[in-house]
């Protein structure tokens, strides 16, 4: 027929020359990355088979199911730019009152120093500064309450874990006092780590309330003589990207080094030292390094109105209370930095993903055109044949 284009020719076997039937079936596969072209390479019981990329890469689904996924990645997307946003509006707030609370908490942890170290001159015994060989070790583990926050509650979990098998290796009992949902599952389930109590966040940004009734639970513990040190393992934070699980001993309020154990060793965490890898006599030496920090101290000429022992009493609190309530402050600002960062890469990969589905989905609806495009071509044309 003059001015008719054939095209039975795309519908040929190079084998047998024989064209494809109507209900011949075909596959269609579309990948994620990279996004190619898969030639046809071979044709056997008439079903067109092509290049497979590796299954991790492959999308197997029809047009139904590609466009179901789209959407449900576009609802995804939804929530997880809302949880950013909102944890970008209470980060700020959890930032400024961690930069507004560590003047005063540092302030007053000196002035505890110099009075205690006065105290001590004058051989006055005060409960909270009594350094005894430690036998057994408290630690308040501080997590959040919910998760879709990176690794951040996993950080701190470990940190504290390779702490108690460090205590357990010396030859130290070691309770858990946990702090947040997400460690209070984790340590409920651990038989070999003994569980003191297990204390839940009670609002949005952490009170003295919620310190102090850690910091009752601290000094009864300590007081009684249960435990001989007393422990925080918590998230410092840092900056917006970044944040750091530390460990800041509590009890007994003394410098740092001087918590030894039975056999005389200090059992201080070995974070707050600096370690420089050396070579000795050919082999790699670690070499401790103390930081020398000046603080100023009580004037030797001052005089109390009241004796030193009612001051710590009055202080002490003040004290255990602040420091809590800092880690508390401290691991809120870290958590919701880290929740920020994490729904932020979620988003993106939605975005990402979802621009993959909709180019697998485009391509899988342009096949199933063509191939009908074909098969009404391939009809007509034998039509006219016959």
């Amino acid at each position: 027929m003059t001015g008719s284009i054939s095209t039975s020719w795309l519908l040929l076997s190079p084998s047998n020359s024989k064209p494809l039937s109507s209900s011949d079936s075909y596959s269609f596969i579309a990948t994620l990355k990279p996004f190619r072209y898969y030639p046809f390479q071979s044709l056997s019981s008439n079903r067109i088979s092509s290049i497979s990329p590796s299954p991790s890469l492959r999308i197997r689904s029809g047009i139904r199911e590609l466009r179901e996924r789209i959407d449900s990645v576009k609802s995804t997307q939804k929530i997880t730019e809302a949880m950013r946003l909102v944890a970008a509006a209470r980060v700020r707030r959890a930032q400024d009152a961690v930069i507004k609370c560590r003047p005063f908490t540092e302030t007053l942890v000196e002035v505890l120093y110099s009075i205690n170290r006065c105290a001590q001159l004058e051989d006055i015994d005060f409960p909270l500064s009594v350094v005894r060989p430690v036998k057994r070790v408290a630690l308040v583990v501080v997590t959040g309450d919910k998760g879709l926050c990176g690794g951040f509650n996993n950080a701190v979990i470990k940190k504290a874990t390779l702490r108690v098998q460090e205590l357990k290796q010396r030859g130290i009992d070691c309770v858990v006092i946990s702090v947040g949902k997400k460690g209070n599952a984790y340590f409920s389930r651990r038989d070999e780590i003994e569980v003191d109590k297990c204390i839940e966040g009670g609002g949005v940004f952490p009170t003295t309330k919620e310190a102090q009734v850690i910091a009752d639970d601290v000094f009864s513990l300590f007081v009684s003589e249960e435990v001989d040190k007393v422990e925080l393992v918590y998230t410092k934070f840092v900056s917006l990207i970044k944040s750091d699980p530390v460990i800041h001993t509590l009890l007994p309020l003394s410098m740092k080094g001087e918590s030894r154990d039975m056999k005389g060793v200090c059992v201080d965490a070995m974070e707050d030292e600096m370690f420089r890898l050396t070579s000795k006599d050919g082999k790699l030496a670690v070499e401790r390094t103390k930081l020398e920090v000046e603080k100023p101290e009580v004037s030797p000429l001052m005089q109390f109105e009241q004796d030193p022992v009612q001051i710590l009493d009055a202080m002490m609190p003040l004290y255990l209370n602040s420091q809590i309530l800092r880690a508390l402050q401290e691991s809120l600002a870290s958590e919701l930095a880290s929740r920020m960062n994490a729904m932020s890469n979620a988003t993106d990969n939605a975005v990402e993903l979802k621009k993959n589905l909709t180019m697998a989905y485009n391509r899988a609806r342009q096949a199933k055109i063509t191939g009908e495009l074909l098969e009404i071509v391939a009809g007509a044309e034998a039509l006219r044949e016959s």
